[in-house]
């Protein structure tokens, strides 16, 4: 029987990545999103919000998906701040209501896996670094915080019988990221003022310190923590973080303007006095337990993304 598997967030980047992988795979792929972006070819939408709890646990005793990815949130840090409730519900309740749904597919005798997309932000400003599994939670805004709350009770459902694991997802990137995002925010920009429809670059602090990948490689390992023998806990990261500073003169350099600093501003009203400083991780386990490692080097995520931009605005 074909394997079933279900995407929270199906339209966001991951979500894209991931449905096209296990679609390529042969699953029978069905994806819940709210909106009306569009969906890789071969999924099965379905329109739900998933603070509609009662029908997140309809959906999931109707589907009886083998396979379940949590990667629906609010994912902006700046936003969670003006919507925090939104976001704990989004983040946190929401996902109680899926785990407790996926626990009765599994008290009824079905072998279901269920993979948490948690996020480097549960750490906060860290004392340690690099970061891995073991590293004691303190987040720093409502975003890190609702999902500290999601990464603690996938490991209480875990404990319980559950094969639930928590993928613990660093800075990972891609040419989907929307532009709210800083990384796709500078490459876009870039892109505009080599073609003239843009004149300068606005950020918050350049100083802070950032561990990005290439997104597509980690939804991969999303699917080896599935269908892993055991459940659990795994940093996804590079090892090596960069500076904002750094992306701003990569994005530059490769677009080919090396004097750059007079285009490139910060500003106080962007910075946000609570975000750590540094954030690295350490992807030992997933390496160790999954056979994972992150390949992607950071020039080359840099390069790809403003390879996508630039041809956006014709000047590839």
């Amino acid at each position: 029987m074909t394997r079933r598997a279900l995407i929270t967030g199906v339209a966001g980047q991951d979500g894209g990545y991931l449905a096209e992988l296990l679609v390529s795979e042969g699953l029978d792929v069905h994806g819940v999103s709210r909106g009306e972006a569009e969906v890789p070819a071969g999924v099965t939408r379905h329109r739900h919000d998933l603070t509609d709890l009662a029908g997140t646990a309809d959906l999931i005793a109707r589907l009886r998906p083998d396979e379940i990815y949590n990667l629906a949130a609010v994912s902006s840090v700046a936003m969670s701040w003006e919507e925090p409730v939104a976001t704990a519900m989004a983040n946190g309740v929401a996902v109680a209501a899926l785990l407790e749904a996926a626990d009765a597919l599994r008290r009824s005798g079905q072998d279901v896996r269920f993979v948490q997309a948690s996020s480097s932000e549960i750490f906060g400003a860290a004392t340690v670094s690099p970061q891995d599994e073991t590293t004691p939670l303190r987040p720093g805004n409502p975003y890190g915080a609702a999902k500290a709350y999601a990464h603690h009770l996938t490991g209480v459902y875990r404990a319980r019988g559950l094969h639930a694991s928590a993928v613990i997802l660093y800075g990972h990137e891609s040419v989907r990221r929307p532009t709210r995002f800083v990384t796709r925010k500078i490459t876009s920009t870039v892109a505009g003022i080599v073609a003239g429809t843009a004149d300068r670059l606005v950020l918050g602090a350049l100083d802070v310190r950032r561990d990005w990948g290439w997104a597509p490689e980690y939804v991969t390992a999303m699917t080896l923590a599935a269908r892993h023998e055991r459940p659990g806990d795994y940093v996804l990261a590079t090892g090596r973080d960069h500076s904002i500073a750094d992306f701003v003169e990569a994005a530059f350099r490769y677009a080919g303007i090396e004097d750059y600093q007079s285009l490139v501003s910060s500003e106080e009203s962007l910075h946000r006095p609570t975000d750590a400083a540094v954030q690295c991780g350490d992807a030992g386990k997933a390496a160790r337990e999954l056979g994972w490692v992150a390949e992607t080097v950071f020039p080359v995520v840099v390069h790809r993304m403003m390879d996508a931009d630039l041809a956006l605005v014709g000047a590839r």
